[in-house]
């Protein structure tokens, strides 16, 4: 039985199956395995891991644990008040116009981002205008229709992930900064540290920042520097907001101080930094990489639930949630009818009735003719039981988006 325990009840002889861990960015650390030496639980202990799970029918048991389909359900349970809020952005102008104007912004962006951060390693001239333009570009695109780029950021390539988690995260900024009503500077400012967030990783050695396989401890605290490096390059960037600056210096800053390069702690952290640490761990997480086999975005939502309070904000895990939606833009869901549908459109005034595209029949285990089904109109009798995981049905859910 896979259970959930406390890293003060970790011990010698235990199974570990997962280190629960993954808000720490480039984790080079083995996954699972019996734990055979106490400086082992130490190690783990120091990345400030505060609960793991474990497999008790291949090592030793302990009382003081939850299985980890409790974790679920109880996950699952404050996903669900979450989503029993107002939604985030209401659509101004229909998906299928906005999409046109989105994919032409995501594409420019991924662009505009490399020749950024490759200009700067050449160390050519910074021009940090058209960095501004773009920034408002997807701004603007988020306040007339928000699902358009949510569309596109689930639309990933494994080997491309430095631009397209750069693009992602600024769009999620977009998203959750207009959601908390930041004024119109301070979200440009945010947006343009996301998109430059991982500028730094210039400077990291090509064999760690792209080495297939784990980092040694060694490499690891080199990776690490990227976010200094982030900091210190935008910092004497003419032209560069101090919030931009704050944005991308905080992204792996974590509440209890286990993050870096500082180690800041709580209020030390920005309101700004908390929020980019939040969207930057959420995009990670949900993202295929050649190493790591990305969540669903529901799985996702309730990793950011579970380590709320000690690593992340938890007020604004909840905002968050809010904001991309309880059934994200990409999720497969399926319905009371057996039918299963990939969210494309979230609804402005019911998190739990998004618009839905319906590709296939569980009942028959066969794909059907694709529906366009918006679960709030009237007479749309059908309603959504639970998210499920594409790979369950060998479902490539990005055929089916913008």
């Amino acid at each position: 039985m896979i259970k959930r325990v406390p890293i003060s009840a970790l011990r010698v002889g235990m199974y570990i199956t997962d280190l629960n861990n993954d808000w720490i960015p480039h984790n080079s650390q083995r996954k699972r395995g019996v734990i055979k030496k106490e400086e082992t639980i130490e190690k783990i202990r120091r990345m400030g891991v505060q609960f793991v799970y474990i497999d008790a029918s291949r090592g030793l048991d302990t009382q003081d644990s939850e299985t980890a389909a409790e974790v679920d359900r109880r996950n699952e349970s404050a996903l669900q008040r979450a989503g029993e809020q107002l939604p985030g952005l209401r659509a101004r102008v229909p998906l299928e116009e906005e999409i046109v104007i989105a994919q032409r912004i995501h594409s420019q962006a991924q662009g505009l981002v490399g020749d950024f951060m490759n200009n700067v390693k050449l160390g050519g001239a910074i021009d940090i205008a058209p960095i501004h333009k773009l920034a408002d570009e997807l701004q603007h695109s988020v306040f007339r229709n928000a699902n358009a780029l949510s569309c596109l950021g689930r639309i990933r390539e494994k080997d491309n992930y430095l631009l397209e988690h750069s693009v992602n995260l600024s769009v999620l900024m977009s998203l959750f900064g207009n959601y908390r009503g930041l004024s119109a500077d301070v979200l440009h400012q945010t947006i343009v540290g996301a998109l430059l967030h991982d500028l730094g990783k210039i400077l990291t050695p090509d064999d760690i920042l792209h080495k297939p396989g784990r980092l040694t401890p060694e490499e690891f605290e080199v990776m690490k520097l990227h976010a200094r490096h982030s900091r210190d390059i935008l910092a004497a960037t003419e032209g560069i907001g101090e919030l931009t600056v704050i944005t991308a210096a905080q992204h792996h800053e974590r509440l209890d101080g286990s993050g870096y390069p500082e180690g800041l702690k709580g209020n030390e952290i920005s309101e700004y930094g908390r929020m980019v640490a939040i969207t930057d761990v959420y995009d990670a997480i949900t993202a295929d990489r050649v190493y790591h086999k990305g969540l669903t975005p529901t799985q996702g939502l309730k990793k950011l639930l579970e380590w709320s309070g000690d690593h992340l904000d938890p007020v604004l895990v909840k905002e968050f949630i809010r904001c991309i939606g309880l059934y994200p833009v990409g999720s497969l869901v399926l319905l009371e009818s057996g039918r299963l549908g990939v969210v494309v459109e979230a609804n402005d005034s019911d998190q739990r009735l998004p618009t839905v595209k319906v590709i296939y029949h569980t009942r028959f285990r066969m794909a059907i003719p694709v529906e366009t089904l918006d679960l709030a109109r009237p007479g749309a009798h059908d309603r959504i039981v639970r998210a499920v995981d594409p790979d369950e049905y060998r479902i490539d859910v990005r055929k089916f988006l913008a």
